[in-house]
């Protein structure tokens, strides 16, 4: 693990000096990022046996690497869900907050409560704080998005991946460019959320569970955990759009209740 981390980072630099060659300041401070995420990410440990080697992971199909993963990550993975008075096939809910690169996963029992199943420490992700707005900007988007089950790609080169949504109604709205922003296994990401393999395997199996029922899974993404206070103290080039988003971060954090986002005339409005 530790030469893999090595060779990565070796690799983030690399990709960071040629960036810097052909002039691009967004991209060198991009891999830039990415290194110093890499180098300083805490390991989150799970209690389940660890994924099979690349080279077999990258050769199996989809519907052998999901066999894979359910035979080693269950039944103890229905005893971590029942820890936290939880269980598969319960609605989903995603926060993420860039900043401090946690990622929440959130699931809503039979009385509509929502519990905090796990906090996971997000790898890497590209960029810096602020939304996406143009296709290879190399940004991580901020903003209400959502997924349904044909967003799920086991077959991801990644490991295992969900697209988050992007661009939503707001964004092209904001005539923003871009596609295929995901959250994904992996320790390296550019403009997604790369959570590492046996993170994501966890990840990927209370979600997809989620979706059977149909619906979708609401994926929130923050610059910081909100409040009237950090927007004074934040970047005043996006302290109009980080302003839009207070509400609907707020509406969670005081009421335990997902809101309905709509984008009216341009902007985002909160339900």
């Amino acid at each position: 693990m530790k030469m893999r981390i090595l060779l990565l980072v070796a690799c983030l630099l690399l990709s960071g000096l040629l960036a810097a060659r052909a002039g691009s300041l967004t991209t060198v401070s991009s891999w830039i990022s990415c290194a110093v995420q890499v180098l300083s990410r805490d390991f989150l440990p799970l209690p389940y046996p660890a994924p099979p080697a690349v080279d077999d992971w990258v050769g199996m199909p989809a519907a052998e690497r999901l066999a894979n993963v359910l035979a080693r990550l269950l039944p103890k993975l229905n005893d971590e869900l029942a820890a936290k008075q939880c269980q598969l096939g319960q609605p989903a809910f995603i926060r993420i907050f860039k900043e401090s690169r946690e990622l929440e996963l959130w699931l809503q029992d039979d009385k509509a409560t929502w519990r905090l199943f796990r906090t996971y420490p997000i790898a890497c992700f590209s960029g810096t704080l602020g939304p996406k707005t143009r296709e290879g900007d190399m940004q991580a988007p901020e903003g209400f998005y959502s997924f349904t089950a044909k967003q799920l790609n086991p077959a991801s080169r990644y490991h295992l991946a969900f697209n988050i949504g992007y661009p939503n109604a707001y964004d092209l709205a904001q005539k923003r460019t871009g596609s295929l922003i995901m959250v994904h296994g992996d320790m390296c990401s550019i403009g997604c959320f790369a959570m590492t393999d046996p993170v994501i395997e966890e990840i990927y199996l209370v979600v997809e569970a989620a979706l059977k029922r149909g619906g979708s899974v609401p994926v929130h993404s923050f610059p910081f955990r909100m409040s009237a206070e950090s927007l004074q103290a934040a970047d005043p080039a996006y302290r109009d759009f980080w302003q839009e988003l207070l509400p609907g971060y707020e509406v969670f954090e005081k009421e335990r209740r997902v809101p309905q986002i709509k984008v009216e005339k341009g902007r985002y409005v909160a339900h």
